[in-house]
């Protein structure tokens, strides 16, 4: 097990693009599910039906077949792009379709009275859903939000099977090439663990704080 540390050095450059990937791709589905999520609670019944669809593809079908999809088909269709721009769409992608109905969630959490206050003191849609709803809204979420980029960090594996060299594409290259895979993959679960582990504990944290929240306001 310890000979295997000598790999430790290729596994962290794998772990690097690992958090890049899962960073990356998370930025870009907080802001993109938000949209969805205005989308698919709007009045406008094309918009409702273009995110309902979009959520129930990508909630119907598994992110491997996505992820190959972006990086196979899309090139066919005149989109090149690398492994590294195509694990980030398509997680983005499904990370966006799960966030989305968790904002929408949120977003139906918040008393109706405060969209009509906001109305009665002159707000638009728009700024009553700035200012007033959407605030609201994410601080209800926070909790649900960190444990999906929990399990985006944990699917961002997937994306060895298109030649993206995160960490457990680096350990299955560092596994074939050695035949050490009980202390390669050894080292890969470690390291996967201590990347989650704090992320963990502070959507534990922020639990704690919405259930005192909770109370206090009871």
């Amino acid at each position: 097990m310890f000979s295997a540390i000598e790999f430790l050095p290729l596994l962290l450059k794998g772990t690097l693009i690992t958090l890049q990937i899962t960073f990356i791709s998370l930025a870009i589905s907080l802001v993109f599910g938000v949209f969805v999520a205005l989308a698919r609670i709007s009045n406008i019944f094309i918009l409702n039906k273009i995110a309902s669809v979009y959520i129930s593809i990508i909630r119907g079908t598994p992110l491997l077949v996505q992820l190959m999809y972006v990086y196979f088909v899309l090139p066919e269709l005149g989109l090149k792009l690398t492994p590294f721009a195509s694990a980030i769409i398509g997680l983005a992608l499904y990370e966006s379709a799960y966030l989305a109905e968790i904002y929408r969630g949120g977003i139906q959490s918040v008393a109706k009275g405060q969209l009509e206050a906001a109305y009665a003191i002159g707000m638009n849609y728009s700024q009553a859903m700035k200012r007033v709803i959407l605030p609201q809204a994410f601080k209800n979420v926070l909790p649900a939000v960190g444990n999906s980029a929990i399990l985006l960090l944990k699917n961002s594996s997937l994306t060895s099977f298109i030649a993206v060299n995160e960490l457990m594409h680096t350990g299955e290259l560092l596994a074939t090439s050695t035949f050490r895979s009980l202390e390669i993959f050894t080292l890969v679960a470690a390291i996967y663990w201590i990347l989650h582990y704090p992320m963990t504990i502070l959507v534990k944290q922020m639990e704690r704080k919405m259930d005192i929240d909770s109370s206090q306001r009871s």
